[in-house]
């Protein structure tokens, strides 16, 4: 990567930003308003045209989606002989709200972050910060590019892969425990059974006040439920509801 400092960025009122992406990732920006975006929280969203505000919220949506399917790919052929379980429940590890949360503020996020509040919703701010940022490098470099910074300079720098896959998460305890709390009821239920003998496999749902949340598919019923409530404390958190 050409690390020179182009002359256009001398003169920027915004070489502050530049300069902090370039120390983080080793790139400069190509365009800079994305990323000027992806660090403006809702709470400061910027009015652009009769009463319509701009904020990070459309780059976040992006970034997710993009983020997913990168680290999906990563395990995928880190681990070419897991089941579809494992792999999923791997992903909902490395991409949880709390997670990304306590990353972007190591990568030194919250120092860029433009932002008016600090209630109850705004607690995973830093985490959808990081998540537009994906965004913004994705509209800005392509998918090659950010998949080769996203692997280089936060999968492998900053996660410990073999401490995630032995950690020893249940999430149907926790999402039960959730439910006990919020006093929202959880229900699990078999939707199908697939196959014979050896081969077969369980399809588990999981409906929260009555609402279709997630699905799991494994060999056995409890590794089917783990898998669902996983995806549903995943759904949880990107709704702020954890």
């Amino acid at each position: 990567m050409n690390l020179l400092v182009p002359f256009t960025i001398l003169l920027s009122s915004d070489k502050n930003l530049y300069y902090s992406i370039r120390n983080i990732f080793g790139f400069y920006p190509r365009n800079i308003y994305l990323y000027q975006l992806a660090f403006r929280h809702k709470s400061a969203a910027k009015e652009i045209l009769n009463g319509i505000k701009i904020s990070n919220e459309r780059l976040e949506y992006l970034g997710d989606a993009v983020l997913s399917s990168i680290v999906a790919d990563y395990l995928f052929k880190k681990f070419p002989y897991k089941e579809e379980g494992f792999l999923t429940e791997m992903r909902a590890r490395i991409v949880s709200r709390s997670r990304l949360n306590k990353l972007s503020k190591k990568l030194g996020f919250d120092r860029l972050i433009k932002s008016e509040t600090v209630n109850k919703h705004s607690k995973y701010l830093h985490g959808d910060a990081f998540e537009a940022f994906v965004g913004a490098l994705y509209i800005d470099r392509g998918y090659k590019f950010a998949k080769r910074i996203l692997i280089n300079r936060v999968i492998e720098v900053h996660f410990d892969i073999d401490k995630l896959e032995n950690e020893n998460v249940n999430y149907k305890s926790q999402l039960i425990e959730w439910s006990q709390k919020e006093k929202i009821p959880v229900e699990f239920k078999v939707l199908d059974e697939i196959g014979n003998g050896y081969g077969k496999q369980y399809l588990i749902e999981v409906m929260i006040d009555k609402k279709i949340y997630s699905n799991g598919r494994d060999y056995s019923i409890k590794g089917a439920e783990q898998i669902a409530a996983g995806k549903a404390m995943e759904k949880l958190e990107s709704e702020e509801k954890l």
